[in-house]
Order: C-alpha cells, then sequence, then structure tokens
C-alpha cells in the first residue's frame, strides 16, 4: 500500500512537471523560436503557447524592439592622406526572426564589421574639411548601404550616426589656429557694420538737425524781415501822417549822411527826393531862390508830398545847395541847417512856416528832368541819354519816383545868380 502512494505521487509530479514545460507565455516585443527534432517548427508570438514536451524545443529568444550599439573608434584615412578617428552608433530592428537566427551566425558582429568597411569606403573618398562638414551624408551613406546588406538577415537598420571625428593632434591645432582667425575675422566685420550702421545713424541724425536748424533760421529771418519791413513802414508813414517839418527831415538827413560817407564800401549812394525836398526847404528859408515864406498857415509847415510846386521845388533845391565836394557840400548843409533851427526857434508862435514853392511862370528858363537810360563808365547812374520834363508836364500830385531823377536845371530857374554847383546839381 505505501509503495503504491509512492508512485501515484511520483507520477503527479511528472504530470505538473510536463505541464508546467508544455505552457509558454510570450512577453510583448519578444519572439520564440521553436524546432522539433531539430527543424525550425514556429515563431512564437507574443502571448500563450503550448510546447509538445519532449518533441518541441524552445532554440531561442529574439527581442523585436529597436536596439542600439556603439562601436569602438576606428581609424579612418582620408582623400588628402590624413588619419582620422571616427566612432558611430547605430540603430537597428529584427524584423524577422527565423532569417536573423537561421542566415547569419553573429548578426550584431557582422554589423559592426560592416559598418566599420563603409566607413572607410564614404570617408575616403573625401577630404578632411567634407568630412567633418558632411556628417549627414556620411549618415545617410552609411544607413543605405547597411539597411541593404542587412535586409536578407531579417534586420532593418534604422539610422547610423557618428558620434565624433578626430583628426591628428597637429592638425587639429592648426584647425583651432584657422577656427580663431575665421572668428577674430567675423567679429571685425560685425564690428565695421556696427561702426557704418552707427556713423550713417549719426550723418542722419545731422542731416536732420541741419535741415530743422536751417528751415528755423530761415523763418526767423522770414519773421524778422517781415517785422523790420512793418516797422520801416510806420515810421514812414507815421512821419508822412505827421506832416513833418522839412527843417527837421534835412537835419535828420544830414546826419544820417556822414554815417553813410564813411563806410570802406565803393558803393554809390543814391539820394532819394525826399531829400531834395527837404534841401528844397533849407534853400526856401534862407532865401535861396525863393521868396519869403507866407505867415498865418501853421498847417503848411510840413513837407508836402503832392503837386506840381513839390515836383519844381525839386529841381530849385537841388541847384541852390550844390557844392564843390562831397565833404564841402555835408559841412555846408549842415550849417544851414542848424541856422535854419535856429531861425525857426526864434520866429514868433503866431507865424507859422510855409512849404517853399518855386513859381514856374517867373522863371527865365525851364526846368528838365533827366532819366537815366542806361549804364555807362561812370557808374550805374550816369546818364547816356535824358528826357526833358518841362514844368508844365508834372502833373499835380505826382512823386518823383524813389531813388531820384537826375534833374539837371536850366540857369535863371530858381537858382539865385551866383550859387555855387554841387554833387546834388545835374
Amino acid at each position: 500500500m505505501p509503495f503504491v502512494s509512492i508512485v501515484l505521487f511520483l507520477v503527479a509530479v511528472t504530470v505538473i512537471i510536463v505541464i508546467f514545460r508544455a505552457v509558454r507565455i510570450v512577453q510583448q516585443s519578444t519572439a520564440i523560436i521553436v524546432e522539433r527534432f531539430g527543424r525550425f517548427q514556429a515563431v512564437y508570438q507574443p502571448g500563450f503557447h503550448i510546447v509538445v514536451p519532449f518533441i518541441d524545443q524552445i532554440r531561442t529568444t529574439l527581442d523585436l524592439r529597436e536596439q542600439v550599439v556603439s562601436f569602438p573608434p576606428r581609424s579612418v584615412i582620408t582623400s588628402d592622406n590624413l588619419m582620422v578617428s571616427i566612432d558611430s552608433v547605430v540603430y537597428y530592428q529584427i524584423t524577422d526572426p527565423m532569417r536573423a537566427t537561421y542566415e547569419i551566425d553573429n548578426y550584431l558582429g557582422a554589423i559592426e564589421q560592416l559598418t566599420g568597411t563603409t566607413l572607410r569606403n564614404v570617408v575616403g573618398s573625401m577630404d578632411l574639411e567634407q568630412t567633418l562638414t558632411s556628417r549627414r551624408q556620411i549618415n545617410d551613406q552609411l544607413r543605405g548601404v547597411l539597411d541593404q546588406t542587412t535586409g536578407r538577415w531579417g534586420i532593418r537598420v534604422n539610422s547610423v550616426e557618428l558620434k565624433s571625428i578626430d583628426p591628428p593632434a597637429s592638425i587639429q591645432g592648426s584647425m583651432e589656429q584657422q577656427m580663431r582667425a575665421e572668428r577674430d575675422r567675423r567679429a571685425a566685420i560685425l564690428t565695421a557694420e556696427g561702426v557704418k550702421q552707427s556713423q550713417i545713424l549719426t550723418a542722419e541724425g545731422e542731416k536732420q538737425s541741419a535741415i530743422l536748424r536751417a528751415e528755423g533760421q530761415a523763418q526767423s529771418a522770414i519773421l524778422k524781415a517781415q517785422g523790420e519791413s512793418r516797422a520801416i513802414l510806420q515810421v514812414f508813414d507815421a512821419i508822412h501822417r505827421g506832416n513833418a517839418d522839412s527843417k527837421l527831415l534835412a537835419y535828420q538827413y544830414l546826419q544820417t549822411l556822414p554815417k553813410i560817407a564813411n563806410g570802406s564800401s565803393s558803393k554809390m549812394w543814391i539820394v532819394p527826393t525826399e531829400f531834395t525836398a527837404a534841401l528844397d526847404g533849407i534853400a526856401g528859408a534862407l532865401g535861396g531862390g525863393k521868396g519869403p515864406e507866407p505867415e498865418g498857415d501853421d498847417s503848411s509847415s510840413g513837407v508836402d508830398l503832392s503837386g506840381s510846386e513839390f515836383d519844381l521845388g525839386i529841381a530849385s533845391g537841388l541847384a541852390s545847395t550844390s557844392l564843390q565836394t562831397p565833404e564841402e557840400a555835408l559841412a555846408q548843409a549842415r550849417g544851414e541847417a542848424e541856422s535854419a533851427s535856429q531861425e525857426a526857434s526864434e520866429e514868433p508862435a503866431s507865424k507859422g512856416s510855409a512849404s517853399p514853392k518855386a513859381p514856374a511862370d517867373e522863371a527865365d528858363g525851364e526846368a528838365t528832368v533827366t532819366v537815366p537810360t542806361s549804364d555807362g563808365p561812370e557808374g550805374p547812374h550816369a546818364a547816356h541819354g535824358s528826357h526833358a520834363i518841362a514844368p508844365e508836364e508834372v502833373q499835380p500830385g505826382s512823386v518823383p519816383p524813389r531813388g531820384g531823377y537826375g534833374i539837371q536845371a536850366q540857369p535863371g530857374y530858381g537858382t539865385p545868380p551866383g550859387a555855387p554847383q554841387g554833387p546834388y546839381g545835374a
């Protein structure tokens, strides 16, 4: 009885062992090669499988995931006979477990040898500079050759990468110097570009500033000129509206003429017609070619700028105040103006000063006004031609143009006998 129990126990243990060996569970991303009586039977994919005990045998278990293998550095000669050391990394994956098991003995060693051979062929056709700058091209060529060769082994090469390319130490020193020089060159170019842009921006700023400054100065000059012109017009209008006394005007003219004469310029100044009228007033006050001043009319003490009497008085005034030289004329006119001012202050207040009047109908001769027609060698105001204007042709209210006429007075008209001829004569 005990013997039977022992036998049953042994049978049960054997059955359990057989069942345990017959049941196989394949993990994900793995494959099992099963042989029956030494021949390939099947490839067990991930899942539950039953193996016939003592008949089927598991040959190997393969990992179907992508594998990464790094190979040691290899010495490769470039086309310019330089020795470089290159180490590479290969990414591969088993696609056919049966071929990877039965078509190649050691697929990992085969991939390593094939990678080294292909690397020598590819790098041997390039020089050092191309090798250093053509990593992607080398990787693509290596992957193409390896994938084509390992395809019949049931292996797919996904990528080949070069980890490092190390030239000889002497070449590395030269390369460092070259790279340093290249960096210095680029730095100099960038610095020059920066300086150029800075100078351009500075010049543009100065240009805009100069333009704005010039525009401001132009506007300031225009406004200043407009203000001065308005002031001059207002002063001129105030003088004429105030009906200023001819003696006062003549005195002011005489105060200004020395300043003009003292200038270093060689310009010729044209005396306006108002100055001749003022000198006419002085001549009338001194009795030069005029009758006595009428009394009782205070309103006639100013300069009358209209009427034929004013125009005719110009010729007689200029003829009566002419001197030999400009300096003598200024001195004599200044003295006459001061004498006239003293006489005017001594006259009674009830007496007014009437503007001098030249009787055109009592003149022995004919007054003529000569108008310059062209420039001559004597100056821009020398008359080469003239037009004689008779007294009866002067219309009442007409005023000689500013700048003055060249005036010629016939002897005997409004000119006292023996009056000196000066620069204001014809």
